[in-house]
Formats: C-alpha cells, sequence, structure tokens
C-alpha cells in the first residue's frame, strides 16, 4: 500500500472509532430535550444511552467470531453501513420506544468500529513503531468522549436533538466509500464455528436483568408479573449460559480464562470502572441543566477541560507503563482520582460555581486516563498469548456492563433517595419551624406585591415551596448517587493487594485492541 492510500485508510479507521465513541457521551446533554420532546419520562430516556451499551456488551465478545467468519471487510463496512442507517433512524424517531430499538441496533453496528479500527491501526504500523500506533490510537479515542458533550450541547441548543445522530451520517458515508477501496482482507482466517446457543443465553439473559434494573422501581419490583417472569429467565439464562460456556469447545466468551487471578480482579475493577465511567457522564448533565439551570452547551463545556487533561493524562500512562511501574500502582492512583471526584461531588451545593464543578471534573478524566490501559494490561499480565484476544474481549464486555448496570443502579436509587429526601423536607415544613413559617411568608407577600389576594397569594406561596421541595429532593438524591458510586470504587479498591505480581521474565503486554 502506498504512503498516500496509508494515510486514507489511517484516518478513515480512527475517523470512525471516534465516531463511535462520540456517540456514547453525546446524548447526554440531550436527555432534557429527548424527555420533552417525546413525552417520555428521564428514567424512559436513559434508556437511549443503556441501549447502546447493552448492545455494546453483547457484540464485544462476538467480535472475533465475525471477523473470521464474514470477513473483517465485509464485517467492518457491514458495521458502518448499520451504524450510519440507525444514526438516520434515530433522528427521524417519533417515539421514545422507537429511538431506543434503533440506538440497540447502532450500537451492534458500533461495535466493530472502535475494536476493528484499532487491529488496523496496529497493522498499518510496523513492529518497532507500535508505540506511535498506540499513541495515535489513544489519542484519538479520547477526542470522542472529549467533544462529545460539547458537540452535543451545541448542536441540541442551536438546532435540534435528531442531528446529534444526523451528523453520523457523512462521516459514515465517507468511511464506508474508503474502506470499501483501501480496507484489505488479511491473510489468514480462522473459521469457527459460531455458539449461538451462548449468544442467545446472553442476550435474553443480559436484556431480562436489564430490564428488571430499570423499571422494577417504577413498577413496585416483584408486585408486577412481568419483573418476576424476568428475573426468573435472567437466572436460569444467565445461569445456563455460564454452565454451557464452560462446557462447549467454542465458547463465545471463554469462561475458562477467569481461573487467572488478575483477570479476575481486573474484571471486577473494571466493571466498577465502567459504572463511575457512565453514570458520571449520565449524572453531570442532568444535575447541570434540570438542577443548576445550565445550558446544553455550557453542561457539555464543563467535561472539556478535564478531557483535554486526560489526553496528556493517558501518554503519561504509556510511558509509566514502558519504564515499568506496576499497572496496578497507576490503578490504585486512578480509584483514588474516581473517589476524590465522587466526594466532591456530593459536597457540591446550588450555589457551586460552574469552576469548580469543572475543576472536580478534572479529577474523573484523570482518573480515567490512568485506568484505560493499565487495567487492560493487569487483566492479560498473566495470560498465555493464545487467551489474550478473549481476555481482552472480556474485560471489554466487563466494561460496558458495568455502565449499563450502573446507569439502571443509579435510576433506582435517585428514585428511592428522592422518596426520602421530599419525606425529611416535607416534615420540617409546619408552623413550628421558624425558618419555613418565614419562608412562607415571604413568598405569600412577593405574590401579594403581584397583584395576588391574600389567599391567592398563600395558594401560589404553597405551591412554589413544593416546586422547591422537589427540585432540593431531586438535587440530594442525584448527590447521594455520586456518592454511591465513589463507595463502589472504595471497596473493591483493597483487590489490588492481591494482585500477584507480574513475571518480570514476560515483556510488559499493552492490549491494542478490544478484540
Amino acid at each position: 500500500m502506498n504512503p498516500l492510500k496509508r494515510q486514507i485508510l489511517l484516518f478513515t479507521v480512527i475517523a470512525a472509532a471516534i465516531m463511535e465513541l462520540i456517540d456514547t457521551s453525546i446524548v447526554n446533554v440531550a436527555l432534557n430535550y429527548m424527555s420533552g420532546n417525546l413525552g417520555a419520562t428521564l428514567e424512559d430516556v436513559s434508556w437511549v444511552i443503556t441501549s447502546y451499551a447493552i448492545a455494546n456488551v453483547i457484540i464485544i465478545p462476538m467480535t472475533s467470531f465475525l471477523v473470521n467468519n464474514l470477513g473483517r471487510r465485509n464485517y467492518y463496512i457491514g458495521s458502518i453501513v448499520l451504524f450510519t442507517f440507525c444514526s438516520f433512524m434515530c433522528g427521524n424517531a417519533t417515539g421514545i420506544w422507537e429511538l431506543v430499538a434503533f440506538r440497540f441496533l447502532q450500537g451492534l453496528g458500533g461495535g466493530a468500529l472502535l475494536s476493528v479500527s484499532a487491529m488496523v491501526v496496529y497493522e498499518l504500523f510496523p513492529k518497532e513503531k507500535q508505540a506511535t500506533a498506540s499513541a495515535l490510537f489513544g489519542i484519538g479515542i479520547f477526542i470522542g468522549p472529549t467533544i462529545g458533550p460539547t458537540l452535543g450541547g451545541y448542536i441540541t441548543e442551536n438546532y435540534s436533538w435528531p442531528w446529534i445522530f444526523y451528523i453520523n451520517i457523512p462521516i459514515g458515508i465517507f468511511a464506508a466509500i474508503s474502506c470499501l477501496f483501501l480496507l484489505y482482507e488479511p491473510a489468514i482466517r480462522q473459521i469457527k464455528k459460531i455458539d449461538w446457543a451462548g449468544i442467545i443465553l446472553l442476550v435474553i439473559g443480559i436484556g431480562a436483568l436489564q430490564v428488571v434494573l430499570e423499571r422494577g422501581e417504577t413498577d413496585d419490583w416483584f408486585s408486577a408479573g412481568y419483573i418476576t417472569v424476568l428475573t426468573i429467565t435472567a437466572v436460569v439464562s444467565l445461569t445456563a449460559f455460564v454452565l454451557w460456556e464452560l462446557s462447549t469447545d467454542n465458547p463465545v466468551v471463554n469462561l475458562r480464562i477467569l481461573r487467572f487471578r488478575s483477570l479476575s480482579i481486573a474484571a471486577v475493577l473494571t466493571f466498577i470502572t465502567g459504572m463511575g465511567l457512565y453514570t458520571s457522564i449520565y449524572l453531570t448533565p442532568v444535575v447541570a441543566q434540570r438542577i443548576l439551570g445550565f445550558t446544553p452547551t455550557q453542561s457539555g463545556l464543563l467535561l472539556l477541560p478535564g478531557s483535554l487533561v486526560a489526553v496528556f493524562a493517558l501518554v503519561l500512562t504509556g510511558k509509566l507503563l514502558q519504564r515499568g511501574v506496576s499497572p496496578a500502582l497507576i490503578i490504585f492512583c486512578g480509584f483514588l482520582c474516581f473517589i476524590y471526584f465522587n466526594w466532591t461531588m456530593y459536597r457540591i451545593n446550588m450555589d457551586t460555581p460552574a469552576i469548580d464543578i469543572t475543576l472536580n471534573l478534572v479529577f474523573r478524566a484523570i482518573g480515567i486516563a490512568l485506568l484505560t490501559v493499565p487495567l487492560g494490561t493487569l487483566a492479560v499480565s498473566s495470560l498465555e498469548p493464545v487467551d489474550m484476544p478473549q481476555g481482552t474481549a472480556f474485560n471489554n464486555m466487563m466494561r460496558q456492563l458495568g455502565g449499563s448496570f450502573g446507569i439502571s443502579i443509579i435510576n433506582t436509587y435517585v428514585a428511592r433517595r428522592v422518596a426520602s429526601h421530599r419525606m425529611d423536607l416535607i416534615s420540617n415544613i409546619n408552623p413550628l419551624n421558624p425558618a419555613s413559617v418565614s419562608r412562607l411568608k415571604s413568598y405569600t407577600e412577593n405574590f401579594q406585591h403581584k397583584g395576588f389576594s391574600v389567599f391567592d397569594a398563600r395558594q401560589q406561596a404553597l405551591l412554589l415551596m413544593e416546586k422547591v421541595v422537589v427540585k432540593q429532593s431531586s438535587f440530594s438524591s442525584y448527590l447521594d448517587s455520586f456518592f454511591l458510586i465513589g463507595l463502589f470504587f472504595a471497596v473493591v479498591l483493597p483487590l489490588l493487594f492481591f494482585v500477584a505480581k507480574r513475571d518480570k521474565k514476560r515483556p510488559l503486554v499493552i492490549p491494542s485492541s478490544d478484540h
């Protein structure tokens, strides 16, 4: 391949990966607008994020099967076409569940855009320049989350939310045409039997469990018959999935590799990292817009400085690993950053300036940079070369799974805490509380000055008090959610002390792709 074609292909696959990553975060700042435009609750709209993550969870461990059986070129181009078509359909959705369905299909298409793109980038560089390839792709994958919320905020505020999906169309068309002419098929393909039973059990089990987590609180858990049925379905399907994967010769997820302690521990830590990554990018715009009154653009800009800092932290992390610094030590520092971020967010109030929230988010971004590569390195540190692709795929699946579970858990937790905080606040609004009496009097006088009668002014004052209670109870619940996520990080942190020391004779392996 001549240098020009090589550079065009390199640009194409990195652009495709960035496009996929932008879509993991671009919708977050538009949730309020989607909720109002489609007549859906915030809990329902959160499925726009969750369905995409579930699709990624399902497709990532299947990537190697699909590449081998369909051909890398066919699978990659087909995924770009599916992703682009579903982006168009997401923008044209007229109902929340129509949007969720196409978002799920978009996630299935996006599964290849990151993992296969990484493989192509590394193949385009000779072995002596693999560090350059790692840096290029690493910086590229950070551009997506960096500009996603900011771009989404600008588009939503100045145009309309469907355009956050439409912008994928020209990029997708360019990528598909470019790959049609430039992407080559590897010389060696290993055709394997597809584990359809494992795939079906995984889809049913994860899907049923996700619905239970997402809708359980809304429908009063097991008082709803379908929640009971889906719980049983999830337990049976996931149990059967584990037993089947341990017994079949060609498992879609090779669970046998969990016998390696470093991978098992890395998988747990990656799951929690996924929870922190996705819940923070979900909660921050919601708090900023619904409670603090930020515009979508302002909400996106909150995340921008931290993401830019993360690019430099990522480069530093790579250098530390190359110099022999233990992945466990870097992961420890990353977890501390996430714990500190969640603690500081738990401590904010309605008067906290935007600059303070931005600084808090810098610690989140540094935490992500310190965890992304070291967790992958830890996951495969004790594996044999033949097991590394499955180990990497499993670890990445755990990150996506943590993200989808995290958002569902947070929605349930917020609903419970809202009720609790509301009860506490209402109990303090009584004639014996001087503060509440004074505030009610102030509100009543204010409405009287606007021309309301004494009776109407008091009624308006009570309605305003109710709005204050709703807003404060919601705000407190979101802050409790930050505390809960930080607690998860703190609880699993001691697992790092059980990680076996890496064999000094083995070269440090930095995973290059998701499959």
